[in-house]
């Protein structure tokens, strides 16, 4: 019998993921049912994924597609993906080594160790949409300015990664995944695209 859905293209999408939004389209978890979710900024189709997360305190690029294989591709190591953070304090060369080297951290009550990446310090900030939710007044001290380069699966890239080296994450964007940047997208941006190239 056949499939009716099986000559179907495929749809593919990048959304700028605000700050404050869950990484999904619908919500049947009940203690969560004041979230914000994707489904506020376009009338995607249905059947829809996003490819990997970003958690509810990160935003930036996030690829969304109808394609599961897509999904598979994506994810894997094979695609690398890049982070701005900003975190509170200035961060030491040791808890850069640390990060570089991978740290432990946990989800749902499993530990994971991320693995290695590249982690550098910058010295300005990147051209970003200002976030919705301000960052801490710099009255109360210094923060650092890193960029992470993320490359694999179960890197758990998230706002909990830099608090294991001792420094609070007060800002992550992720800005590129493969040859995909946010350039000048701004919170909330969705376009929809032919295909992932990559």
């Amino acid at each position: 019998m056949e499939n009716p859905n099986e000559n179907i293209p495929h749809r593919h999408f990048i959304i700028y993921k605000p700050y404050g939004y869950l990484s999904q389209f619908a919500n049947n978890d009940i203690s969560k049912h004041k979230k914000k979710l994707l489904g506020e900024f376009y009338s995607f189709p249905e059947k829809l994924m996003a490819i990997g997360r970003l958690d509810e305190k990160s935003e930036g690029l996030l690829l969304l597609t109808t394609d599961g294989n897509m999904s598979e591709l994506v994810r894997s190591s094979h695609i690398e993906k890049e982070y701005f953070a900003e975190v509170d304090g200035d961060i030491t060369n040791e808890a850069i080594e640390a990060l570089k080297n991978g740290v432990e951290i946990g989800f749902g009550g499993i530990k994971y160790t991320t693995k290695p990446c590249e982690v550098y310090k910058l010295n300005e900030i990147p051209n970003l949409p200002e976030r919705g939710k301000k960052i801490r007044d710099e009255r109360h001290g210094p923060t650092t300015l890193g960029f992470h380069h993320f490359n694999g699966r179960k890197i758990q890239a998230s706002s909990k990664n830099d608090c294991r080296c001792g420094f609070s994450n007060l800002k992550m964007v992720r800005i590129r995944v493969g040859n995909l940047h946010i350039n000048d997208m701004k919170a909330g941006d969705v376009k929809e695209i032919l295909d992932f190239e990559f």
